[in-house]
């Protein structure tokens, strides 16, 4: 018998960049770099697993953009036209480099990797949808839902009905496409303030997860520390991030991924080859940009840059994987000895590290699963099955927190973001009030569930997230300015201005998001 559980989860989300102009915009690159580096290397990790008939549990939060981009028709379409550009690339590549090795053997790579992710997405309609979808009804894999924007709930406190609007709609938006009732929420950014859980347990949640100190500060002392969770005085479960298990995966530093035999994330053709040769790459809008095909290892933290090898690269990757469940074993056995209960591990990731940003991380989490689930000391499982389990465990409330730096709402609310909140805070006031009238009139229903699209889409995380970080803060900028101008204005035409249907409708189609929405879940 396991001496204890292991929950690793997984956190995929994109914003939404459906953009409606010809050629579309350089932030759609973040989903297609996804679909290829990440979901779909995820698939085929579990696909194997599953041939393997292993016990295998893993938590995945697919939030509502990133569901809503994968089924979006005008996306999917741009994407295989993107995977047939970069296929035709990989040939050239492969003949580039046929007679220097290492780097023939990592074209070839990119090349089987590309043809087969062609392969799966041609075979069928919202092909990684309906993939974690039979992974969740085989029982591998428990989908959480998330907020409907990945709004940041403890900086929308002011006006609480924004926090319950961005919780009801990521529940509806789980249920349109998964057919079910989450039993899990994945709180954006870990982001948590008593009160949240009121509007969680009105969804009939079983659970969310907190970082550590979410638990550990709760008002009352927790018995077992984040090793098993607390219910909150609404019957929901918050379960505390384990720091050293994220701390091994998630520290470029001190953590696996920054191991000098790992794929350079930053050396990329784009910036190295001759422009004209990328050319069919930086089309349409021609500049210079990450393309995919990389060739250098990490090496060490200087300039200097040798050869990728793929082979070194995989061994490493098991050889971490072999290390961090030792590690899981060595804890779990310790716990287990000062406790009078199985002890849980919860490892929250977000899941784009693992093959966006950690090439490698798939192996890793392959060869985790793979070894976590032949252990005799471990057990995977989800929060509802430990709940199932252990449905006994104390009340206390959590303390507001998240896992952003620091800890708390830094990340969120600082200089470069501070003056996003009064204007959001001021158009959800109005919205409520809004939404608490019945408006009979068909029309201006309809001007009233696009506003509350485009509220919803200002409220973002990602957006004050990007200011702070100064990648791309013009374009997070340009989304929140734009997304509250339509906002106003949709208010306007239902204040007494003149109706036009044309303005609507082109809000409706390039901002298509949530289909279903209904303005009242602001009320």
């Amino acid at each position: 018998m396991a001496k204890g559980y292991v929950a690793i989860i997984l956190h995929a989300h994109l914003p939404y960049v459906r953009d409606l102009s010809p050629d579309g915009a350089l932030e759609e690159d973040w989903l297609y770099e996804a679909i290829i580096e990440t979901y779909v290397p995820l698939i085929k990790v579990l696909e194997r697993l599953e041939a393997e008939r292993l016990p295998v549990r893993l938590g995945v939060s697919l939030t509502p953009p990133l569901l809503n981009m994968l089924s979006d028709s005008v996306l999917m379409q741009r994407f295989k036209k993107r995977l047939d550009v970069l296929i035709e690339m990989a040939a050239e590549e492969v003949k580039r480099t046929k007679n220097s090795y290492p780097f023939s053997e990592t074209a070839k790579l990119y090349q089987k990797i590309l043809t087969d992710t062609k392969t799966r997405i041609d075979s069928s309609e919202n092909y990684i949808i309906s993939r974690f979808a039979h992974f969740q009804d085989v029982g591998l894999v428990e989908i959480l839902a998330s907020c409907a924007t990945h709004g940041y709930l403890p900086l929308m406190d002011v006006v609480p009905e924004s926090q319950r609007a961005q919780i009801k709609q990521g529940v509806r938006e789980y249920r349109r496409f998964f057919g079910k009732d989450p039993l899990g929420f994945w709180l954006p950014e870990c982001g948590f303030t008593p009160g949240v859980d009121k509007y969680l347990a009105d969804e009939s949640l079983r659970y969310f997860l907190t970082d550590t100190h979410g638990v550990l500060k709760a008002d009352t002392r927790p018995r077992y520390a984040n090793f098993a969770p607390i219910y909150t005085t609404n019957a929901v479960a918050a379960f505390g991030r384990d720091i050293e298990s994220s701390k091994q995966v998630w520290s470029a530093t001190e953590g696996y991924p920054g191991d000098f035999d790992y794929r350079d994330f930053y050396r990329d053709i784009g910036y190295d080859l001759d422009y004209e040769y990328l050319k069919p790459l930086l089309e349409p809008i021609g500049i210079r940009k990450m393309t995919g095909f990389k060739y250098y290892r990490i090496t060490g933290k200087s300039d200097y840059k040798e050869p990728y090898v793929p082979e070194h690269a995989r061994y490493k990757a098991r050889l971490h994987a072999a290390n961090f469940v030792f590690n899981r074993e060595a804890q779990v056995r310790y716990l287990s000895s000062v406790m009078d209960r199985p002890p849980i591990v919860v490892a929250p990731y977000d899941a784009e590290l693992f093959g966006h940003w950690w090439f490698e991380g798939p192996i890793f989490l392959e060869e985790v699963l793979r070894l976590t689930c032949k252990s005799p000391t471990l057990e995977l499982v989800t929060p509802s099955d430990y709940l199932k389990k252990h449905p006994t465990n104390q009340v206390a409330t959590p303390s507001s927190s998240s896992w952003g730096y620091n800890g708390y709402n830094e990340v969120w609310l600082e200089r470069s973001n501070d003056w996003i909140y009064p204007h959001l805070h001021e158009a959800s006031t109005r919205l409520n009030l809004l939404a608490k009238k019945n408006e009979p009139n068909l029309l201006k229903t309809r001007i009233l569930n696009q506003a509350a699209r485009e509220l919803l889409l200002a409220q973002s995380s990602d957006w004050a997230f990007i200011m702070k970080t100064g990648t791309v803060s013009q374009y997070a900028v340009k989304r929140t300015k734009e997304h509250l101008r339509n906002f106003h204005d949709l208010l306007g035409l239902c204040d007494g201005a003149p109706v036009s249907l044309d303005k609507l409708q082109q809000l409706e189609e390039r901002n298509a998001i949530f289909p279903e929405i209904d303005y009242r879940i602001f009320a």
